[in-house]
């Protein structure tokens, strides 16, 4: 339990026996001092003031009046020849807080808020009912599957790893140095024209390097062989 109050123009937390220093209060030695401007209170539930909170007051006993640490005070003026330097030590009140109290009425509401509560944690922890699946028909499922299969098997014919691009001279270099060819100009001229009759014949767009080879193959004496 502790309280947020304001002593002397200043806000201290202070709690039960807490020993603190405060701006200098006029109460002598020994006294007894009672602060009602309280802030805020956590005792248990935590209570906002607006201001302050009603009905609750902390009780001090005023133990010594002493002198805070000096502080050096110095001014200057440059290429004025003024300097002054002067010491200041704050006069503080030692108190000791016996009590925070203006609890005893809050009891019955700080427990109907507790009870509130604890019924709100136990609804929140009562499982939900799960909304049954609808299961889906398998012919769909079904048709979805052999959808995806057919995709991927026609991504994978037609990927880039297995077909020859004719507009990339190193692709036709490649098959034309496997047979031995010539890597120049011509040759890659023949086998791109030889290619386009192929697939103006297939009917198809795109040939594998398989392809490829089974058409050097056949039309080798239409290209140039390596000069030894």
């Amino acid at each position: 339990m502790f309280a947020i109050v304001e002593i002397a123009g200043l806000q201290y937390k202070v709690e039960q026996d807490q020993k603190l220093y405060v701006n200098r209060l006029k109460n002598e030695k020994g006294d007894k001092v009672t602060f009602d401007k309280v802030l805020l209170t956590v005792n248990g539930a935590i209570t906002v003031g607006a201001p302050a909170v009603k009905g609750i007051s902390v009780e001090a006993e005023v133990l010594d009046h002493v002198k805070g640490d000096k502080v050096i005070v110095f001014k200057k003026k440059r290429r004025k020849g003024y300097k002054v330097k002067n010491g200041h030590r704050q006069q503080m009140t030692q108190i000791q807080i016996t009590g925070i109290t203006g609890f005893e009425g809050s009891k019955k509401s700080e427990s109907k808020k507790s009870a509130s509560t604890k019924a709100q944690a136990v609804k929140s922890e009562a499982p939900k009912a799960e909304a049954p699946k609808k299961a889906e028909p398998k012919k769909a499922a079904e048709k979805k599957a052999e959808t995806k299969k057919t995709e991927a098997e026609s991504s994978n014919a037609n990927s880039d790893n297995k077909t020859v691009n004719f507009g990339e001279a190193h692709e036709l270099n490649y098959h034309l140095r496997k047979h031995g060819l010539s890597q120049s100009k011509a040759n890659r001229e023949t086998l791109s024209t030889l290619g386009k009759e192929l697939k103006e014949q297939a009917g198809e767009r795109i040939l594998t390097h398989e392809e490829v080879d089974e058409l050097i193959q056949k039309n080798i004496k239409k290209f140039e062989e390596i000069k030894k």
